[in-house]
């Protein structure tokens, strides 16, 4: 199965990619990277999170307090499915994106740019780098992102597993970062970036020792290795 994957991803290392696909990859790059989410101009409309938007708020007419529309106190089944409710926007929204960049030939200019440094990093193709800069920001998009690429045979499952290990450990790190972490900046010892950086480096660390794991589990048995 493994090989099958492979052997999809190599049409795209020898299509030939033109401007319009490099273009439109450098764009989505922006618009998943967060640069202009705290602008205050028009151009805001280019960055995710702004235009995933926010569900408005219900206010509690006794005490004024303001509530999502999932409110307060839910549990079991039905809190469960208004989360899940509340993650479709910014699933559905992504993959409209990159489905757009791949018609555009953005997803090939990604796998010829970003696999030569992708491999040596975290030994995944390329074509994952748009979903890797989308984990920066939101949690949900890069997941579905990469759901796509396994679905479409573009990662082998080996891939798929050490790519989980680095989203999965500090998701959404610029959102969360300056959102909750605002809260202790004033009682940092060093620069608020230099936590950011740690957890940036963590994440490649984690997904290394998997692959490192899994390097040495293919090894010890070659036959499972070959066939995953």
């Amino acid at each position: 199965m493994a090989q099958q994957g492979e052997n999809a991803a190599m049409p795209l290392d020898t299509e030939r990619v033109g401007l319009k696909g490099y273009l439109s990859f450098f764009l989505t790059i922006i618009f998943f990277s967060g640069v202009f989410s705290g602008s205050e101009g028009w151009w805001r409309v280019f960055d995710f999170t702004v235009l995933n938007g926010s569900f408005g708020h219900i206010t509690n007419g006794l005490d004024k307090a303001a509530l999502t529309f999932r409110g307060t106190g839910g549990a079991g089944a039905k809190d469960g499915f208004l989360f899940a409710l509340e993650l479709a926007p910014s699933v559905i929204l992504s993959l409209g994106i990159i489905a757009i960049t791949d018609g555009l030939g953005g997803l090939r200019a990604a796998q010829q740019l970003m696999t030569p440094v992708l491999k040596p990093l975290l030994g995944i193709p390329g074509i994952c780098s748009l979903a890797l800069i989308a984990n920066l920001q939101n949690t949900d998009a890069a997941a579905g992102m990469t759901k796509e690429l396994a679905q479409e045979g573009e990662i082998t499952e080996r891939d798929k597993v050490i790519f989980a290990a680095y989203q999965t450990s500090g998701s959404a790190i610029i959102t969360n970062y300056f959102s909750s972490g605002v809260a202790v900046f004033a009682f940092l010892g060093t620069s608020v970036i230099v936590p950011l950086a740690v957890i940036l480096v963590f994440k490649f660390i984690g997904a290394n020792l998997l692959r490192l794991w899994i390097s040495l589990e293919e090894r010890r048995t070659p036959t499972q290795g070959a066939t995953s």
